[in-house]
Order: structure tokens, then C-alpha cells, then sequence
């Protein structure tokens, strides 16, 4: 592990870094792909705990959040945290059309007033764990919306319209 991996994540309302876990996911990625989630979360607590303080009644929230991180590690759908909201993924290692997406999206979400985690991802290793087979490529809440291409402002404004409106307390 070298001293860069701490990862900052949400748990609950708080943001918070961990040191570790990035290097963490890698190495169980394989192995735990198909394991339960309760055999997930425990591992990952076990691991990222002699690393990290995690105070005992908070062990079952630093769970679901490592939980969640896996499998937004593995591009597999999860559980997101109602309170963190949107989170939407560019994937694409910065070509024009990638960079183009990413402005598009923080546009639209500049019209429609909208509050997410937005992240352009480049690692070529990571976009090749969400399974798409061409960039950009979009994930909105861990849902692959497009690849291979920018979708029209209207269709992101659709999108992200009918992902806000959907949330617990919204609309």
C-alpha cells in the first residue's frame, strides 16, 4: 500500500478516508465477485480494519459503505446511501468525446440545480470492470445509461430528471 491510497468515501453523512481500500478491493475482486454480501461486508470490515479505526457502533454503517464501494468497484448495481444522492461516472481516459460528456453532464446538472458525486474515471483497469465495450460511457447510480457515445442534452436532462425525481423525500 503505498502512503497516496487513502480513498475518501460517504458513510452516512460523513465523508471519510480510508486508507487502504482501493488496494483492499483489488485483491478481493476475484475471489469475492459471487460471495454474499453479508461475507463481502464482513471481509472487507476484517481487512480494512488494521488499517483504520472504526469505532464499534458505526461497524455496521462502515460496512454497507464498504459494501457499496465494492461493488462500485466491480460495476455491479448497489444499494446507494439516500443521503450521499446522485452519483454519476464518466468512463473514458479523456479523449475529446469523453471530456465532452463529463462538461455535458456537469451542464445539465447546472441547469436542472442538481447536487452528485460526479467523477470522470481513466484508468483504463477500472473502466474495464463496468464491462463496456466502448467510450465514453456513462453510469448514472450504477447504471450504465450509455456507451460509445455523447447523448443529446435533452436525453441527459431526461435521465437525470427521472433519477432525481425518484429519490426517497424528492418531488
Amino acid at each position: 500500500m503505498s502512503k497516496d491510497d487513502v480513498t475518501q468515501i460517504k458513510i452516512e453523512k460523513h465523508v471519510v478516508g480510508i486508507m487502504g481500500l482501493k488496494s483492499t478491493l483489488e485483491e478481493m475482486a476475484e475471489d469475492f465477485d459471487e460471495k454474499p454480501d453479508d461475507k463481502i461486508q464482513g471481509e472487507l470490515l476484517k481487512r480494512l480494519s488494521k488499517k483504520n479505526y472504526i469505532p464499534n457502533p458505526a461497524k455496521d454503517n462502515y460496512g454497507r459503505a464498504f459494501l457499496r464501494e465494492f461493488k462500485k468497484f466491480l460495476g455491479k448495481p448497489y444499494e446507494g446511501d439516500t443521503s450521499a444522492g446522485l452519483t454519476i461516472k464518466v468512463l473514458g481516459q479523456g479523449c475529446v468525446q469523453c471530456d465532452m460528456l463529463e462538461k455535458e453532464v456537469m451542464e445539465v446538472m447546472s441547469q436542472l440545480n442538481l447536487v452528485a458525486d460526479l467523477e470522470h474515471v481513466r484508468d483504463i483497469k477500472e473502466i474495464g470492470r463496468y464491462g463496456v465495450m466502448g467510450m465514453p460511457a456513462l453510469i448514472i447510480n450504477g447504471i450504465v445509461k450509455c456507451v460509445g457515445k455523447v447523448p443529446s442534452r435533452n436525453q441527459l436532462t431526461d435521465w437525470l430528471t427521472k433519477v432525481e425525481s425518484q429519490r426517497p423525500g424528492v418531488g
